[in-house]
Formats: C-alpha cells, sequence, structure tokens
C-alpha cells in the first residue's frame, strides 16, 4: 500500500489505555511514530510497537502540547523531509465523504490526496482534513476552504520562519488555540492553508477524553477549570486586529475573521500544473456488518475503483 509521503508524528500524554488516534491509524495501516514523555514510555511500549514511540527530552513542562509541537518539526528537518504531519491523540477514524455518506478509510489515501494536493502549489504552509461534525452529508461543501484554520491534522512546511508558541495573558503562559495562532501567524506571513473536506477526521469532543490537555492545560477538575477568559483573552492580545470576543451563556468566546486572507492570499500554482485536474487514485466501497457504526453500511474505503476529482 502507499504510504504518506511525509513522517506522521502522532503526539499524546496520558492516552496509552484509549489511545484514539494510535488504533485508527493502526487500522488504516499507515505508518506513523507517536511521541511521548520519558515517564510513560513503557505503558505506551506495552500496547504499541516501541520501533513507532519517539521519547521526548522533557516531561511535564506545563505547557501543554506546544513543546512537542516544536520538536517534532525539528525531528523532521534532521530527518531531511520538506514537510511533516502532526496529529492529535483523539482522532476516531478518518471519513471520506461520498454520495451524501461518510465513509471510514482503510488505507493511507486521504493524507496522500492532501499532500499532492498541496504540492501542487508552492505557497501553502499548512493543509489538514476538517472535523467530520462541521460536514453534515445533507449539505454541498467545496472540495476545500482556503485561508482559513487548519486543526489537529495537520501537514506543515518545514522551512517556515514561524513556530508553535505558547500565548501570554496577565504575565502568565496560555498555552491555548495553538492551532488558530500558528495559522493566522502563517497567513499573516503572505502563505495559503487548505483545509480539505472530501476527507475528514473523527474528533473526540474536548475535555471528553482522560489525558492530553484535559487536565495539564485545562485543568479540569480544579478549582482553575473555568479559564474560558484566558483562553480567549490570550488570542485576543496576540492578534487583535482579527479576533474579537464576546461573552455567550455566560461563557467567553473568541470570533476569528478570515476574509481578508480569503481575498489577498492567492494560491500560486508550480509551473506545468493545471487546476482543476482529475486525481488519479480510485477508491474501493467495502460493505461491513456493524451495527454501532453510524455511517451505514458501507463503511470502509481502499484503493480501487471508485474515481474522485480534486476541483
Amino acid at each position: 500500500m502507499q504510504q504518506p509521503r511525509w513522517p506522521i508524528y502522532v503526539i499524546s500524554k496520558g492516552r496509552w489505555e484509549n489511545r484514539l488516534t494510535s488504533k485508527t491509524l493502526e487500522y488504516m495501516g499507515v505508518n506513523y511514530r507517536i511521541v511521548v514523555e520519558p515517564q510513560e514510555y513503557d505503558k505506551y511500549a506495552a500496547v504499541i510497537d516501541p520501533k513507532k514511540i519517539l521519547v521526548l527530552p522533557f516531561s511535564n513542562l506545563g505547557l501543554g502540547s506546544i513543546p512537542v509541537r516544536n520538536w517534532v518539526w525539528e525531528h523532521s528537518i534532521n530527518e531531511g523531509h520538506e514537510r511533516h504531519w502532526v496529529l492529535d491523540d483523539n482522532i476516531n477514524h478518518i471519513f471520506r465523504l461520498h454520495d451524501n455518506t461518510k465513509l471510514r478509510v482503510k488505507s493511507a489515501v486521504p493524507f496522500r490526496v492532501c499532500e499532492d494536493y498541496t504540492d501542487r502549489f508552492t505557497n501553502v504552509a499548512m493543509a489538514g482534513l476538517n472535523y467530520q461534525f462541521f460536514l453534515p452529508v445533507y449539505v454541498e461543501r467545496p472540495v476545500a476552504y482556503y485561508n482559513t484554520r487548519v486543526y489537529s491534522c495537520i501537514l506543515i512546511k518545514n522551512d517556515l520562519k514561524h513556530r508553535w508558541r505558547v500565548l501570554e495573558w496577565e504575565g502568565k503562559p496560555a498555552p491555548f488555540n495553538e492551532d488558530t495562532d500558528l495559522s493566522l501567524q502563517v497567513l499573516k506571513g503572505g502563505y495559503c492553508t487548505i483545509l480539505l473536506n472530501q476527507f475528514a477526521i473523527g474528533k473526540a469532543a474536548t475535555l471528553t477524553t482522560k489525558g492530553g490537555n484535559t487536565g495539564e492545560v485545562y485543568k479540569k477538575g480544579s478549582a482553575e477549570f473555568d479559564n474560558r477568559y484566558a483562553f480567549t483573552a490570550s488570542l485576543h492580545k496576540a492578534h487583535p486586529d482579527v479576533v474579537t470576543m464576546s461573552k455567550k451563556h455566560g461563557r467567553h468566546h473568541h470570533h476569528v475573521n478570515y476574509d481578508r486572507f480569503i481575498i489577498n492570499n492567492k494560491l500560486q500554482l508550480k509551473p506545468g500544473i493545471t487546476w482543476p485536474e482529475e486525481y488519479p487514485t480510485k477508491l474501493k466501497l467495502v460493505r461491513l456488518h456493524d451495527p454501532d457504526n453510524p455511517t451505514g453500511p458501507y463503511t470502509d474505503a481502499s484503493l480501487d475503483d471508485v474515481r474522485m476529482e480534486l476541483e
């Protein structure tokens, strides 16, 4: 099976038991490496092939996944790669949207499609797959959104000057909204982003899965848990020109206006590339008998005989 061109890193902490993303990639037959802190290595190695585990040189920094994201960025550069994938560890299957149905994918096709599409252009800094809950099957969507945020399943251009960063609020670290912040950094730098809608990730809702940022950053279960104001205000402080704040139902929210980037940042095709262009990959649909699967009887997509097109 054809594998992704660029390395996939799964950032994980405290989730060796559920390890949703790892299970998803194993099911799909996709190569990946999971990045863990040293004190948790033995627990992950008991359930994941140790050859797939990278151990960090630090632990318990209290800054969420941001230091880890920068570490894997440098790791991929040192291996000589032009881009790298970074995935959250609470992704539950990847889906193909096809004929008003969400099909569970069992191959590396979503990653290769995103890579090949991104590689048509010279100025795409970030690309990725949308969330499946933002893509109801009864609503027609374009093949992709351009110059918006990219979350959770991200393909990053390695030679950028930008990096993941910890924001600040009232003199304290605010390790929130790192995906939004990096998206805005590259868009303000004149680059483009691509968020594909042909494929989508199933994502466990924030705070519903033990481990990760649930305890370290969001501090669920502690007196500091309701930190939505710092969450919102720190992003507004970093990007006051495009971020506004509001309060709804007793909680603070941020709103990002991407309009200027959608208008001004133009995709630049590589020489010799035409657009639209039919994508040569074929998909085979496989019927499964899984009463617990909400996506319908045709639930798997692998390489074979259903054509698709990137427009």
